[in-house]
């Protein structure tokens, strides 16, 4: 039992997480101001940036539903830190591991961008409302190729459990980077999942103040913001355990400094995607994935379907 508590609260539990999160933050936006000639913040920046916040006022407007307006920044870091516990850090097993916990974990992982739709909804301000509708349209744009692209190294694995997929493709060398078309198409949809440039429009600032979080101010802002940075970790490492299957039966100590080189790795590739392009409409958003990246992520799952038969 107690054993179990510090797995939960310390390591590689909230704390653990929580580190990491902050660390990912600043990775995220050091990059991203080096790659526009920028120096960027320091190493604390974003610690600071949090214990800011949760020292500022709250302010909750007159309209505002206001119990479920305080609870769903909570919601939000809770279903985040949940995703996450549910996901193989250092070995292919994970706190709970249970038949087809892949599906569990995309699943989950909805879960806070449902809250940022419906932190707007209950707002009541018109920036918020906008905001949150924008974020709803755009659930429906790239949640379904994440979901088939993610699915798709299951296939060959026969299996949607984090541990038999890795398991898998430990056991059969370079086989993991026949899901390259996959990776792509997972990278570009987590882009619109996390709201990054270039698919930030519903927190576009420059249209429509800061989308649905334009009403919320200090301390529930702060757990939006965190609730973020978990969810950033949490898919990079979704992403490292089904594309980049290796270095989970390397020990304790490689294990950790393994996931934490891919967990930078994929992260710099997001900074990278918010460096090099502009932000698009909603319209084009839709349009790009439903037209591209749904198709690649069919692509992806007809070669591995052609793949196992071939190999049975």
């Amino acid at each position: 039992m107690l054993l179990a508590l510090l797995s939960i609260f310390i390591f590689p539990g909230f704390l653990f997480l929580l580190i990491l999160a902050l660390a990912g933050e600043y990775l995220d936006r050091k990059l991203y101001a080096r790659m526009q000639n920028r120096i960027g913040p320091p190493w604390f920046q974003p610690f600071a940036d949090l214990v800011k916040l949760l020292a500022k006022e709250l302010i909750i407007p007159e309209e505002a539903d206001k119990r479920i307006f305080k609870v769903l920044p909570l919601v939000a870091c809770a279903a985040a830190t949940t995703a996450f516990l549910f996901m193989p850090v250092w070995n292919p097993d994970t706190l709970f591991n249970f038949k087809g916990d892949i599906v569990a974990v995309i699943y989950i992982m909805t879960i806070p961008t449902l809250t940022y739709f419906l932190g707007g909804w209950y707002s009541r301000s018109l920036y918020s409302l906008i905001g949150s509708m924008r974020v709803l349209t755009q659930l429906f744009a790239y949640e379904v190729p994440l979901l088939m692209a993610v699915l798709a190294p299951g296939i060959l694995a026969n299996s949607w459990t984090f541990s038999t997929v890795i398991n898998f493709y430990s056991a059969n060398g370079f086989l993991f980077l026949v899901n390259i078309i996959g990776f792509g198409v997972a990278l570009v949809a987590v882009q619109g999942k996390l709201e990054k440039v270039p698919f930030d429009i519903p927190e576009a600032e420059t249209e429509i103040v800061a989308g649905t979080f334009t009403e919320y101010t200090g301390p529930l802002y702060a757990y939006f913001k965190l609730a973020m940075n978990i969810q950033t970790i949490a898919v990079a490492t979704l992403l490292a355990a089904v594309f980049m299957p290796f270095g989970y039966n390397s020990g304790f100590i490689l294990g950790i400094l393994i996931y934490l080189i891919k967990i930078a790795f994929i992260i710099s590739l997001l900074a990278v995607i918010r460096t090099i392009f502009a932000r698009i409409r909603m319209d084009q958003m839709i349009r790009f994935c439903w037209q591209y990246l749904a198709p690649l992520a069919l692509l992806q799952i007809t070669i591995n379907i052609i793949l196992k038969a071939a190999t049975q």
